[in-house]
C-alpha cells in the first residue's frame, strides 16, 4: 500500500487533507469505501480519502508545519497507511 497526501487545506472552518492510496486489491478498496465514516471513493485502481479536521487538530497549523512541510507530510502518509492497515486486519 502506498499513501500520498494529494491535497490539503482550509474549507470553510475546517481544515483538510486527501489522501491518494495505491496498491490495493479492489476487494479492500470497496472493504474500506463501505466502513470509513470519512468521505471516500474508488478511481479506478486509486483509493481516495478525504478526512476533515477541527482546528486544533489540523496537522499543518502550526509554525514548524510551515517550515518543514515535508517532514509533515510524510509523518501524515505513514499514519494514514498504519491506520488503513490496521482497519484492513479487520477485513479477514
Amino acid at each position: 500500500m502506498i499513501v500520498k497526501i494529494s491535497d490539503y487545506g482550509d474549507e470553510g472552518s475546517r481544515g483538510y487533507v486527501e489522501y491518494q492510496v495505491s496498491g490495493l486489491s479492489s476487494k479492500q478498496m470497496e472493504f474500506l469505501n463501505g466502513n470509513l465514516a470519512e468521505e471516500t471513493c474508488i478511481d479506478n485502481d486509486i483509493f481516495r480519502i478525504k478526512m476533515y479536521f477541527e482546528e486544533a487538530l489540523y496537522p499543518f497549523q502550526s509554525d514548524v508545519a510551515k517550515i518543514r512541510m515535508d517532514d509533515f507530510i510524510a509523518r501524515e502518509e505513514i499514519e494514514m497507511n498504519v491506520f488503513l492497515s490496521s482497519f484492513l486486519d479487520d477485513m479477514q
